[in-house]
């Protein structure tokens, strides 16, 4: 099996450092294209079997899969580009671009090329901790044979979590997940800032919270649990942890977080 990932920025690079260390694909067996030839050559040199491709997609027409990793307004013109080498009939294109849905793939494709055959399309949105395997990354897909879906959530599923959506639900999902990542992140900030406040080292509280998070995330993918039930276990009556969770409450913590996510929907 190969793959074209078209586009190596942090997420088309990070994608294939993850794929090379999967079980799927060999080094050999993965074709890399962008204009910018540092970023290529930094790959290749790190995995010297790769092969790169900086002023073309020769590769496009004799791989399994094609791997749209391009901002959001070069993906028309990509498409483009590769419209004559791509067979409809047996190739997957999968893209990563947000914010361009499957409809906008279809009709870029149909105004593209004159094949009457549909061709197998895969939106995937991941998240940035995708450069460790730790990923969740949102599948939708559309004529996509069982197959063919089973195959993608075989690849992101050795990049962390892969789970299939319907596309209408894949905003809300973004907004938990890729927008998700900034959010905790800004909550560590945060918390670090008080730490400091009260005599600890930023480092030192930065472990503290990083170590307390992975905890608290596990504990959760465990049990199944409803999170109120593990607060409710540390909020003894009178306790410092209630006091804590009143006073967040108080300053619409909650309802802060509630908003910041409907936002990143929209």
């Amino acid at each position: 099996m190969k793959i074209t990932i078209i586009g190596a920025g942090n997420m088309g690079g990070a994608i294939v450092r993850g794929l090379v260390k999967g079980s799927l694909f060999k080094a050999e067996d993965i074709f890399v294209c962008d204009v910018n030839k540092e970023v290529l050559d930094a790959l290749k040199k790190d995995i010297p079997r790769l092969n790169t491709e900086p002023n073309g997609y020769n590769s496009v027409s004799d791989t399994d899969i094609i791997l749209l990793a391009v901002k959001p307004w070069l993906v028309d013109k990509v498409i483009d580009r590769i419209k004559t080498k791509m067979d409809y009939g047996r190739q997957i294109l999968v893209s990563i671009a947000a914010g361009v849905d499957i409809a906008a793939l279809n009709t870029f494709l149909k105004k593209h090329s004159d094949e009457n055959q549909s061709l197998a399309i895969f939106r995937i949105i991941p998240n940035t901790a995708i450069a460790i395997r730790k990923s969740v990354n949102l599948i939708a897909s559309d004529n996509a044979s069982d197959t063919q879906k089973d195959l993608l959530l075989r690849i992101f599923n050795e990049l962390g979590t892969a789970i299939l959506l319907d596309e209408s639900r894949l905003a809300a999902g973004t907004a938990l997940t890729s927008c998700g990542i900034a959010y905790l992140f800004r909550y560590v900030r945060a918390a670090v800032s008080a730490g400091v406040e009260m005599g600890l080292y930023p480092k030192e509280a930065q472990n503290m919270l990083v170590e307390t998070m992975l905890g608290a995330a596990e504990l959760l993918k465990s049990t199944g649990e409803n999170p109120e039930t593990e607060i409710d276990k540390v909020t003894t009556p009178g306790g410092i942890t209630i006091r804590g969770l009143n006073e967040l409450e108080a300053n619409g913590f909650s309802n802060a977080v509630i908003k910041g996510i409907k936002a990143g929907r929209k």
